[in-house]
């Protein structure tokens, strides 16, 4: 039982993520701007992303 509140949680989290990702593209996108990623897009994204994947590592490995 205890394990489908981590579900929920990461779940949930999963949700969020998408979400954000689909309000960005739809925002560029309304606005006529092509999508792509550069430089300065890769040094905003992968700080953001590593801590995720460091805590659901993290997570799975001391469960």
């Amino acid at each position: 039982m205890q394990d489908s509140v981590y579900v929920i949680f990461i779940a949930f989290g999963c949700i969020w993520i998408l979400m954000g990702a689909v309000a960005v593209i739809a925002l560029l996108k309304s606005e006529g701007e092509d999508i792509r990623f550069g430089k300065w897009g890769l040094t905003v994204a992968i700080p953001i992303i590593i801590p995720i994947i460091i805590a659901l590592i993290f997570g799975m490995l001391h469960h």
